[in-house]
């Protein structure tokens, strides 16, 4: 029998990434299997493998594609701020979280512990790393315009993601009671409002 295909010619890689974030929408990430998005996609529960080794491989990919927008939407956060570098600062906080909340399914996998060891899966680290990049940069660029305390960049980093990271897990995890975006968004403009004003000397 032909195989199903519902995804276009030589795409198999993103429809199986495109399906994986389908599901895990649905259903918890944990209960994700190469054949049930195989299913999903339209294709026979081998076709998987010729991308993919494993979940673990499978879940890589959804990481670091989520790693890769992120990194995306703060940098056109940054670009949309006005030329300042606290309200730059800002503006990737509200990024951050703006993007946590649209891309929930990316952000689980992200920062879940589903894709193994980073040794095994370097795109996906290679992928995180540039996104916190964008972060480190903005607080470098506002240590030497003479806005943020001159602190160590990298725990002033670690500082302001543990931050965003915080208020996006609580919203993703319905433990604030707040769901409308405008109210995210004045949230999360206040929350990394505040946490600027505390790193700014």
């Amino acid at each position: 029998m032909a195989e199903k295909t519902t995804y276009h010619h030589g795409d198999l890689r993103q429809a199986l990434i495109t399906g994986a974030i389908a599901l895990i929408t649905e259903e918890d990430v944990s209960n994700l299997s190469l054949r049930e998005v195989a299913r999903r996609v339209g294709v026979s529960h081998t076709a998987p493998y010729r991308h993919f080794q494993d979940k673990e491989a499978l879940l890589a990919a959804v990481a670091e594609e989520g790693f890769m927008g992120l990194t995306e939407a703060m940098q056109r956060g940054i670009q949309q701020a006005p030329d300042d570098p606290l309200k730059r600062l800002e503006a990737t906080g509200v990024a951050y979280v703006q993007f946590a909340i649209a891309h929930s399914s990316h952000y689980r996998v992200m920062f879940g512990r589903y894709t193994g060891e980073e040794s095994l899966h370097p795109e996906r680290a290679q992928a995180g790393g540039q996104a916190f990049q964008v972060l480190l940069d903005v607080i470098v660029a506002a240590q030497k315009a003479g806005a943020v305390r001159p602190d160590d960049e990298m725990q002033l980093a670690w500082v302001a993601w543990s931050t965003v990271h915080g208020l996006a897990m609580l919203l993703l995890d319905g433990r604030l009671p707040i769901t409308q975006p405008h109210e995210i968004e004045a949230l999360s403009a206040f929350v990394t409002r505040t946490l600027v004003e505390g790193l700014a000397i």
